[in-house]
């Protein structure tokens, strides 16, 4: 796989590009699907001419940049509240499914080997199981010999989709979680061990070089840099481990035009096969944009992916939205858009 600087060198991904490709689209947000936003550039980019200007900035920053109408668009992992959309005059659709995934640096263990449930990961997160030796994380994991390690919470440092999504998880199956640290692009981390990282590359790279290390990153960050992931419990009781097939089966049920903006949370989906931190990632963008033109190459672009895109998705473990649901985006989404 072309590792993620060649990417940028590819593709102009990077802010100084953005002055030599006067006409390429302009976007920022979320690093969550920035891998499969770069394949999906380098490629649309050999096809049409037409370049990515992307800034991997986080969901937050995102939502900032579109507000502050410097991009043609905004990626973010927490979905914007329909009353938000409305106030801001703009619309809101997926564009890619992927995982959120537990990531560990214990020596001894490699990936897989580990499994927890999502009431034992809130604790751990939360500082309140600290050792790698726990009895309640022995108990879960019958023969094998765990450490007396401690437990060092690897966190975002910036806000956060990725973090939302995260949240949105411990606080769905932890009540404890849900009332002492809730949902949100960022929390107060209380476990005293813990330490933050910009982007998913700060967390990845923090877990790497740190023994006893616990974060959270979207898979195609553990995946591509080889970092062990927990086997999590699902809804249906079961260890399950993240892939493409395991995020969509947990998509799979999903009605995404039951929430104003498609902003549905399908964290803890039922189903054997169901990986329990499934999420989107969205697309903000002006109903009435000022820079007509680049809105229409930005609809051109998501167009483009996910007719050709799909395979490219699949090999960095993203689950692409079904014809149905992308039918349905340019039916009653982007026609929404006054790009013309």
């Amino acid at each position: 796989m072309m590792k993620l600087k060649s990417f940028i060198a590819a593709i102009g991904l990077s802010a100084v590009a953005a002055a030599s490709f006067a006409a390429d689209i302009t976007g920022a947000g979320a690093t969550f699907p920035f891998p499969i936003y770069a394949k999906w550039a380098e490629a649309y980019k050999k096809e049409t001419g037409t370049g990515l200007n992307y800034q991997s900035i986080g969901s937050s920053g995102g939502i900032r940049q579109i507000r502050a109408k410097t991009v043609a668009f905004g990626a973010t992992d927490a979905p914007v509240g329909g009353a938000d959309l409305d106030k801001d005059g703009m619309v809101q659709f997926p564009a890619i499914i992927g995982g959120t995934v537990p990531v560990f640096n214990l020596d001894g263990f490699k990936n897989g080997e580990l499994r927890v449930t999502g009431p034992v990961l809130a604790e751990m997160f939360m500082g309140k199981i600290s050792k790698w030796n726990d009895p309640k994380l022995v108990a879960l994991n019958p023969g094998k010999t765990l450490p007396n390690v401690t437990i060092t919470v690897v966190h975002r440092a910036d806000g956060s989709g990725t973090t939302f999504n995260w949240t949105d998880y411990l606080a769905t199956v932890s009540k404890d979680w849900l009332d002492t640290v809730g949902r949100g692009a960022a929390v107060k981390w209380p476990a005293p061990t813990s330490v933050g990282g910009k982007g998913n590359e700060g967390v990845a790279a923090n877990v790497t070089r740190t023994k006893g290390a616990l974060g959270y990153v979207e898979y195609a960050y553990a995946k591509r840099n080889n970092i062990a992931v927990m086997a999590l419990q699902n809804k249906n009781g079961n260890y399950v481990m993240p892939d493409d097939e395991t995020f969509a089966a947990a998509a799979a049920g999903a009605d995404w035009f039951s929430v104003p903006g498609m902003g549905l949370s399908i964290v803890n989906q039922p189903g054997a096969k169901a990986y329990p931190v499934t999420t989107a990632s969205f697309i903000l963008m002006y109903k009435a944009p000022a820079d007509k033109a680049q809105s229409a190459e930005v609809l051109k672009f998501f167009d483009w992916a996910f007719k050709n895109g799909k395979q490219m998705a699949l090999e960095l473990d993203y689950v692409p939205l079904p014809d149905a649901l992308t039918k349905q985006i340019r039916e009653r989404v982007w026609t929404q858009v006054n790009s013309k």
